[in-house]
């Protein structure tokens, strides 16, 4: 391409051209200049005199870095500058004195058109008067943003990131920075947090390091939550952490920086705000390119603090609201739809077959997260894809998860229910995963019994887990409630660390000792066990204390699915307990929320919400829902 070329497919004179190429050209109109130069730009054209004089557009731009973070701004320049039509010689700055220089005289050599440099020492710019003497121009870029230079504003990331910590309660904020470029502005951006809430800052709480120093500051609770530079530092301290046994982020909460470019990564799960890199290197060359070709500004990078999510961010946990704790089974529910239940010597065809997350332990959990209160869960799960279907479910209810082992070259449980169509249904369960739930999986779980309100339990995993779980919400002033299912003994001292027990009639007759009603539930009120609530299907259900026995009539719902009704009932017992309901008006209750759960096929899936339920009763028994 020659310029008589570049002249006649610009429509202009070969001088105009000439002018352009050799920055000449004051006197010509910017639409002129830009057309001219987007043809030159698009067959590389550099003129033969221009080549000699070193004064030509060469469309090559030098750039020049000494920091590992800088790294990942040259993908944002080498993004951008292609989309431009420029060309990068790029230099990583050594450790020598004159390798900056150096690299500097190589750049004049190859006649760029500008220079982006990042100093290893922003004292020390004689590169700059270098630059200047050749008439290459240079923009300076630099983490701490010293005047005359451009960069990222990370004292704002670490502002949003310690500001997102005291608004959700917490003061015993620690930071951890590390020695990186911009450890001194991710350290201002703290301070300036602290002053802007008015809230006295704790300078012993500035760690350079992940020490014994401050995890020992964690252990004690001086700290509640730790705002970190580095994102492979909140990796190693949530490693740390969870060996510890503490869960995250109800006993501490963690928010870091990270770099855009792995910003889609969500596993572990914690908050971040993502530093833009990529974006602040397409800033900067497009700024550059535009003030070369338009005489224009250089604009600075408005730096935009986004947080990722708040999901490794909760309240400090003496302000957590109290929260219930499900211990039990875990399966797959596979749901048959038959005519008529299967009985020996008939075979029964099913019309539809589906599959949910289930067993009780899910089923608790999942109606407690739905009526308002947080849950989480602690059982057994296998290695197979039926486990991600769990974790899936309790995610999609928002139910903390954390305390689920997999357990390796096991299955996981299976429930197979047969359904018909009236609603009746039996169970045949595969015990797989569950059986494997151990003492040692509670004990290592004891942190969610710490600001707990209830521990739910049912028989389907072995008894000694539950009595180790009664022990522990004994010691954290936890009250229990049982429900004894797919189990013909109750253990002795099981019963000792049991609050509420909630059997159906079949299984009020098949554990206790006594032949008539009133001494089968007197029984386990002797056993040390405060109430008896004795379930009896759509003829409601009875309580039975020392002091009186009621009967509560079962709420007028049709029935699809009977399966989960006592999961429902107890759960909103429990919910409307912790909000000071008296034990008669939370048994009402929740009465009404095993209504709305056998009227949908399904359990975890029929569980009711809080104000479907509550605006129902308040139309239906006024007065029963406090205002």
């Amino acid at each position: 391409m020659t310029i008589k070329e570049i002249a006649k497919r610009a429509g202009v004179s070969v001088s105009t051209v000439s002018k352009v190429m050799n920055h000449k050209d004051s006197s010509i109109s910017q639409e002129t200049r830009d057309r001219v130069l987007q043809i030159a730009k698009e067959y590389n054209y550099t003129p033969y005199a221009g080549v000699i004089s070193g004064n030509a557009k060469s469309f090559l731009i030098g750039v020049m870095f000494s920091s590992p973070e800088t790294e990942f701004i040259i993908s944002g320049i080498l993004n951008k500058i292609r989309e431009q039509g420029y060309m990068a010689i790029i230099a990583k700055i050594g450790e020598e004195d004159d390798s900056e220089l150096k690299a500097a005289a190589a750049f004049y050599r190859h006649s760029v058109d500008a220079v982006i440099w990042e100093p290893k020492d922003m004292t020390n710019l004689s590169c700059l008067e270098y630059f200047h003497s050749v008439n290459i121009p240079c923009i300076l870029i630099s983490s701490s943003q010293r005047s005359g230079s451009y960069g990222i504003n990370f004292e704002e990331l670490s502002r949003c990131a310690v500001t997102s910590l005291l608004q959700a309660g917490h003061q015993d904020i620690a930071c951890l920075t590390h020695s990186s470029a911009y450890c001194s502005s991710f350290i201002d951006g703290y301070r300036k947090a602290f002053f802007d809430f008015g809230i006295p800052l704790q300078e012993q709480l500035i760690f350079t390091e992940l020490n014994d120093s401050l995890l020992s500051k964690i252990a004690s609770g001086q700290v509640t939550s730790v705002a970190i530079s580095e994102y492979t530092d909140a990796l190693e301290l949530y490693g740390v952490l969870r060996r510890r046994h503490y869960t995250i982020p109800r006993d501490l909460s963690l928010i870091a920086l990270k770099d855009d470019r792995s910003a889609d990564t969500v596993f572990p799960p914690i908050s971040f705000i993502s530093i833009p890199y990529h974006a602040f290197g397409e800033h900067i060359i497009k700024t550059l390119i535009q003030s070369l070709e338009q005489n224009s500004e250089i604009r600075s990078f408005r730096t935009k603090a986004r947080i990722s999510s708040k999901i490794s961010i909760q309240p400090p946990l003496d302000s957590q609201k109290k929260h219930m704790v499900a211990i039990g089974s875990i399966n797959i529910d596979n749901y048959l739809a038959v005519r008529e239940l299967p009985v020996s010597g008939k075979t029964s065809v099913t019309t539809n077959v589906t599959l949910h997350a289930g067993g009780k332990a899910v089923n608790h959990a999942v109606a407690v997260s739905r009526l308002g209160t947080k849950a989480c869960i602690i059982g057994t799960i296998g290695d197979d894809r039926d486990s991600e279907l769990i974790f899936s479910s309790l995610d999609h209810h928002h139910v903390d998860s954390t305390g689920i082992r997999r357990c390796q070259d096991t299955t996981t449980g299976k429930a197979f229910i047969f359904l018909q169509p009236d609603g009746t249904s039996t169970i045949s369960l595969l015990t797989g995963a569950n059986a494997s739930l151990c003492p040692d999986d509670v004990i290592k779980n004891e942190s969610a019994f710490e600001n707990c309100s209830f521990c739910l339990m049912q028989t389907e995993v072995p008894q000694d887990v539950l009595i180790q779980a009664g022990k522990l919400a004994r010691k954290h002033h936890v009250t229990t409630i049982l429900k004894p299912s797919a189990c013909s003994y109750l253990e002795p001292e099981l019963l000792k660390y049991v609050d509420i027990l909630v059997p159906n009639f079949r299984e009020l007759s098949l554990l206790s000792p006594k032949n008539d009603f009133d001494g089968q539930t007197d029984y386990f009120l002797d056993a040390g066990i405060s109430a008896v609530i004795t379930t009896f299907g759509e003829e409601g259900c009875c309580l039975k204390t020392r002091k009186k026995q009621t009967y509560f009539p079962a709420a007028n719902f049709t029935a699809v699915d009977n399966t989960g009704a006592g999961d429902a009932f107890i759960s909103a017992l429990a919910v409307y307990l912790d909000k000071d309901y008296s034990l008669e008006d939370s048994i009402r209750i929740a009465t009404y929320a095993a209504g709305f759960c056998i009227s949908r096929e399904g359990v975890a899936p029929a569980m009711i919400d809080r104000d479907t339920l509550e605006s129902y009763i308040k139309k239906t028994e006024p007065g029963l829902i406090r205002q």
